[in-house]
Order: structure tokens, then sequence, then C-alpha cells
């Protein structure tokens, strides 16, 4: 066996249960079953009790494999709220030393609630400073800093589907807060969980592995993404328009194309939660149902400000399919005219 970390992820999951290997070394692979790699080789029952023993504990244990002729090193990747999404897994002579890990981080969305979270490995990935991290977000949050493939749509038909069991990986590009670009290839899974009072609700579990510079990896997308492979129809960035992406189920932001609206609510740490008058509610919910017929509506609603009060916004929706079964609104808004 080449002596390199394994990635694996522990998602888990009503359709896959046993651990799948996400990389080897800096090379990804597709959530492959490990019996692809290791199968033909005496190690693999160790290695899967080294996985679930990392994952009972949820940290780092060194052992031997059960011949005693080699060393196995199980280093946890835990989310923020102390789950292990993931293990990296070495086995080498027993005189060897382990070489440099890649950074990787665990993240975990709640589609339910639409909260989402990130661990220190991964704003260690985002070259994050300490005095600035930010552990629990919205999900539209999520994309700022990331440079998307023409899979951007899939990625977001997942978020707005919910699906138990649906599966996405892929290669994109990550600004760091340092300005350099690295490619990061991520893997994620929806799982079902029951909430101690009982409540089902559908989360995202993820790992992402800084892979290289992005200029070296040939998979990463180019500094001008792609915008979800040229779905979005409407015009060039205007000043005075801001377009967004919006689920038409839960109507929440899903992501901003342009930089947000100044001076609106739309992330988690606003002093007053986002939202749209109550007043006004009626009126979306009319433009969210009218879409369907007509493709395409117009309303004034009002939006809260990160100051707690109201800003007047012209509110255009278009219908966009993310894939051939999912749809969302495409929503440009603007100030009106007799503002």
């Amino acid at each position: 066996m080449a002596s390199e970390w394994l990635l694996i992820e522990t998602f888990g999951g009503h359709r896959r249960r046993e651990p799948t290997l996400l990389a080897v070394g800096s090379s990804p692979r597709n959530m492959v079953p490990l019996r692809t790699i290791l199968g033909r080789g005496p190690y693999l029952n160790d290695v899967l009790a080294l996985v679930s023993r990392v994952v009972g504990s949820g940290e780092s244990i060194r052992t031997t494999t059960t011949d005693g002729r080699r060393q196995m090193i199980g280093e946890p990747l835990r989310t923020f709220g102390g789950r292990v999404h993931g293990v990296w897994v070495w086995v080498d002579k027993l005189d060897q030393t382990p070489p440099r890990r890649d950074l990787a981080g665990a993240f975990h969305q709640n589609l339910t609630t639409l909260i989402s979270s990130r661990s220190d490995d991964l704003l260690d990935v985002y070259g994050v400073a300490p005095e600035n991290r930010v552990h629990v977000h919205s999900l539209a949050e999520q994309f700022g800093r990331l440079g998307t493939n023409t899979d951007e749509a899939r990625a977001l038909a997942m978020l707005v589907k919910s699906e138990p069991g649906v599966e996405h990986q892929a290669t994109w590009t990550v600004t760091r807060d340092d300005g350099i670009r690295r490619a990061v290839n991520f893997a994620c899974r929806c799982v079902a969980e029951d909430t101690p009072s009982g409540r089902r609700e559908v989360v995202v579990r993820g790992i992402t592995h800084d892979i290289g510079p992005a200029e070296a990896v040939p998979a990463a997308p180019p500094v001008v993404p792609v915008l979800l492979a040229q779905q979005v129809v409407a015009a060039e960035q205007t000043p005075g328009r801001w377009r967004a992406i919006v689920d038409l189920r839960t109507m929440r932001l899903l992501k901003w194309l342009d930089d947000a609206v100044p001076g609106i609510a739309w992330r988690m740490d606003s002093a007053f939660p986002p939202g749209i008058h109550r007043q006004d509610l009626a009126a979306a919910a009319r433009m969210r149902d009218a879409l369907d017929s007509s493709g395409r509506v117009e309303a004034v609603l009002r939006f809260r400000t990160t100051d707690g009060g109201w800003m007047r916004l012209v509110a255009i929706a278009n219908l966009m399919l993310l894939d051939q079964y999912t749809t969302a609104a495409l929503v440009t808004l603007s100030i009106p005219v007799d503002a």
C-alpha cells in the first residue's frame, strides 16, 4: 500500500453506511468503497476498525495492525458541533514517519433550519484569522469566497430538494482571506436526522479538502466562474440592481449573484433577523405561486434592514431551472423610482 494519507468519509445515511474513500493523498477519489483500494491487501478490516474507533471516541488514535507489522494512525475531522465527518488514516511500516497531511475541514448544513456551521479546520482551509472566525452562519453566506464550477446548479438543486441520500462531490476554488486561491475538493451527503424533540430534519454532512494551488489543478474553475452553466439569463451586473437566487419552497435566500443590497439584513449575525415585512408576506407568496404559470412576476416588498427598519425594493422574479426537476427564482432587486 502506498504510504499516503487516506481521507475517508463517515457521513452515514440510509443508503450508505460503510465509509467511502474521498482521497489518496492529494488525489481525490469519487466516494469509492474502501475495498477498491484496500480489498486485495490484508488491512481492510484493520482500517475499518480504526475508523470506527476514531468515530466513536472523536479522538486521534495510534495503534498497530492485527499482525503487528504496520503502524496505523487515525485523525478525526470533526464538525463545529463535534460530530466526526471523516477520518484521515495512515498505514505503513513501524519505522516510517507519516508525511504531512493536507488541510481539510468539516461542514454541516441544516436544510430544515437553513443554518450551516464550519469547523476550525475548515476555517484554516479558508485562511481565516482566529479573531475573524464565525462558525455558524446562514446557507447563503457559504458562497462568498467560493469560485464554483459548472456543477453549481446541481449543488443548489441538492439544497432545494433536501432529499436524504443525495450526494455531491466536486472541485471548486476558494479565495482565502489572504488572497491566495486554492483548489478544494468537497464531498457531501444529505442525511435525515431525528432531533431530541422528535422532529426530523434533513442535514448535509460534508468535508472540504485543500488539494493544491488553484492554477495547478486542471479541475479547478477559472477566475471568472460560469454562473450556473449560463442558466442565468438576466443582464450583466448593473449598478442599482442586485440579483439573488431564492428557494421557492421556503422563500429563503440561497445565493447572491452580485453584492448584497447595501443595508439589507441577510447574515445570521445581523442585529435584526432577515425577513420580509409581515404585511408583504401575502404578496411574496402570490409572486411565488404565479411564477409557475407566468415565469416572471413583479412586486414592491419591504425588507428588513441592518438597523431594524424596512427598505422598499422592487422585486422582479424569473423562474429558473436548476436541473430537469428543480426550479428556483432568480430575483432582481432595485430601488423604486418614487423612493
